[in-house]
């Protein structure tokens, strides 16, 4: 299953308890579901678990049940439609969402039904059961939230702005999209609604990808410093034969002549294990001095 799928099956788990949150959850499902006009609510899911939690929802929300409904809810059962055509109930709906049913509906928030922080985050779970979909945070970050409904999404990003989550927003063909990319804010957000499970995967891939981060610049930078030493013990072992072809290594003090010697002899130690094999051993500055004073000699000739 997807990151979506399972993160809404565990806003499913929540209880439908207390009315103003269930009436807010249903509020935000209204705003983000496929259709609700004067004349008809549709929602469309594919999700057996939120069709099992609409029912229920819109009865403690609004007292009544959906005009059609599937009869029966089973996994894989593909799209589930629940619509409502009956005036009375469609009246009832608008106008306990504070809207006014003798005139044209437009869609905006309510936030006078939203002034609760329990509220805000019942609603925005039902927007995001609605219009939400977030992509696996093993691949990248990205939650967002669709609707048709231009003014209720410039408004839910002023709700968002208030809840401390600043969202970015777009319009995409019929629809207006409000989304986020930063890890910190979906993990925020989606504790906010009511999935800490979700929220906590979302850290642990965020850990998980830091990790794998440090171990590839280690390694990188790790790779960078043997290059550099390996070309480094190149240069020093051609010098010495340079060196030696001259006929000046006989010659030279003692200390660096057996410096030369055993760089000769080992040409793929690093510093701080040749220094150690010199009798008596050095510290890896003091060969490193030894082995920059061989090089100025090389140079002379």
């Amino acid at each position: 299953m997807s990151f979506s799928y399972d993160t809404k099956n565990e806003l499913c788990k929540l209880s439908v308890q207390k009315l103003c949150c269930a009436r807010a959850e249903a509020y935000g499902i209204l705003l983000y579901c496929n259709t609700f006009n004067s004349t008809e609510v549709r929602i469309i899911t594919e999700n057996p678990n939120f069709a099992g939690r609409l029912p229920r929802l819109f009865q403690r929300a609004f007292s009544l049940q959906f005009d059609r409904r599937p009869e029966r809810i089973e996994e894989g059962q593909g799209k589930m439609v629940f619509q409502i055509t009956e005036r009375k109930k469609l009246d009832r709906i608008i106008n306990l969402l504070g809207y006014d049913p003798l005139q044209n509906l437009v869609l905006h928030i309510n936030f006078g039904l939203l002034e609760d922080s329990c509220c805000r985050g019942a609603f925005l779970r039902g927007c995001f059961f609605a219009g939400g979909s977030a992509i696996d945070p093993l691949k990248r970050y990205h939650l967002e939230l669709t609707t048709s409904h231009f003014q209720a999404s410039r408004e839910l990003e002023v709700l968002l702005r208030e809840c401390g989550y600043p969202p970015k927003s777009i319009a995409r063909n019929s629809s207006f999209v409000t989304y986020f990319k930063q890890s910190d804010q979906i993990e925020d957000f989606l504790t906010f609604i009511g999935a800490p499970v979700a929220s906590m995967q979302v850290m642990s891939a965020k850990m998980e990808k830091d990790l794998r981060n440090r171990v590839n610049r280690r390694l990188n930078c790790d790779t960078a410093n043997l290059d550099k030493a390996v070309e480094a013990a190149q240069k020093q072992t051609e010098t010495i034969r340079k060196l030696q072809t001259a006929g000046r290594l006989d010659q030279l003090p003692d200390k660096l002549r057996q410096t030369a010697e055993m760089r000769l002899e080992n040409p793929e130690l690093p510093l701080s294990e040749l220094a150690l094999i010199l009798d008596p051993p050095v510290t890896k500055s003091c060969l490193n001095h030894r082995l920059r004073k061989l090089i100025q000699l090389a140079e002379g000739l």
